[in-house]
C-alpha cells in the first residue's frame, strides 16, 4: 500500500495513514477514549463489535448499539494525537465525536465516581493555537452535551456540567509538581485561579478536540469519569471509568434518536417539541 496524497498523508483506497481505518469501516457516532485498553470494554455494551484496525495508539472497532451504527477509537494522549484522529476520521465520515475520558477535579460536591459532562474548555493546550488564535472558543456541540446529560439522568448516575481546564501537561500543567519538586510561580496558583472562575476539572483533550469540530462542522462533546479529587488527595484507578462508558453508548442512541426526528421534521436543529 502506498500513500497517494502527502498533503494528507493519505493511503491507497482512501485508508488514514495514522488510524489505519478506511472508508466504510467507521461509522458517523464515534466514542474515543485515550487508552486503547478501553476500546473493547466500550464495545462490550454494544449488540455486535469487531476490530478494525490497531495502529500505533489508535484501536478502532466498529459495530452496532441497539440497532445504531457506532465506533470508538482510542486517540492516545493529548492533544496532538486527538488531533490526528479527529482530522482522518472525519475524512472518512465521522461526524460526531464523544470523548470518554478520565479526570481529576478540583471542586468541592464532585466524588470518585461521579462523571463530567462538559460545558466548555478552557485551551491551555499547543495544538489548537496551530488551527486558530487563542481567543476561539472550545465549545461542544449543545445536542451531544444535552444527549450527555439525558444518559446520565436515566442510567442514574452522578453527574456535573461545566467548563473543563484542558493542558498539555500531566504533571505541571495540572499543578503538580515536575520530577524533583521542579515548579514555577504560576504551577502553585494554577488551581487556586481555576477554582474560582468554577473550573471542574483538567483533562488533556477536549479543547482541542472541540476547537477543531467547530472549525470542521462537525459535533463533539465529553464525558470523563472522576479518578482523582485534587482537594482530597484522592485517587482511584479506573474511577468512573463504567459509569462515563454507559453513559457515552446510551447518549449514542439518544443523539440517533434525535438525528432522526430531525429528518422526519427536515430541521437542521434539534429542539424540545422537534419530537411531537
Amino acid at each position: 500500500m502506498e500513500i497517494v496524497s502527502p498533503d494528507r498523508m493519505q493511503m491507497t483506497g482512501g485508508r488514514q495513514y495514522h488510524v489505519g481505518c478506511a472508508p466504510g469501516e467507521v461509522a458517523r457516532y464515534l466514542l474515543t477514549p485515550g487508552d486503547p485498553g478501553r476500546i473493547p470494554r466500550i464495545a462490550a455494551l454494544w449488540d455486535e463489535a469487531v476490530e478494525v484496525a490497531y495502529n500505533r495508539e489508535y484501536r478502532t472497532f466498529t459495530g452496532k448499539i441497539g440497532g445504531v451504527p457506532v465506533s470508538a477509537t482510542s486517540s492516545g494522549i493529548g492533544s496532538p494525537s486527538t488531533a490526528i484522529a479527529v482530522e482522518e476520521l472525519a475524512a472518512i465520515g465521522v461526524d460526531t465525536f464523544i470523548r470518554v475520558g478520565s479526570t481529576g477535579v478540583i471542586q468541592e460536591g464532585i466524588e470518585i465516581g461521579d462523571v463530567v459532562i462538559s460545558s466548555g474548555a478552557i485551551r491551555l493546550d499547543g495544538t489548537s493555537m496551530m488551527y486558530v488564535r487563542p481567543e476561539y472558543p472550545a465549545a461542544p456541540h449543545y445536542e451531544v452535551v444535552l444527549a450527555l446529560v439525558s444518559a446520565a439522568e436515566e442510567l442514574g448516575y452522578r453527574y456535573h456540567v461545566g467548563i473543563t481546564a484542558s493542558v498539555d501537561s500531566f504533571y505541571t500543567g495540572e499543578g503538580r509538581p515536575g520530577l524533583g519538586g521542579y515548579t514555577q510561580s504560576f504551577v502553585n496558583d494554577l488551581i487556586p485561579d481555576l477554582r474560582a472562575a468554577r473550573v471542574l476539572n483538567f483533562d488533556m483533550e477536549s479543547g482541542t478536540l472541540f476547537t477543531l469540530a467547530n472549525l470542521f462542522g462537525l459535533r463533539a462533546g465529553t464525558i470523563c469519569g472522576v479518578a482523582t479529587q485534587r482537594l482530597k488527595g484522592e485517587s482511584v484507578l479506573g474511577g468512573g471509568e463504567k459509569e462515563s462508558i454507559a453513559v457515552a453508548n446510551e447518549a449514542v442512541k439518544i443523539l440517533a434518536a434525535m438525528d432522526a426526528a430531525k429528518a422526519r421534521k427536515q430541521k437542521r436543529y434539534w429542539y424540545l417539541s422537534v419530537v411531537k
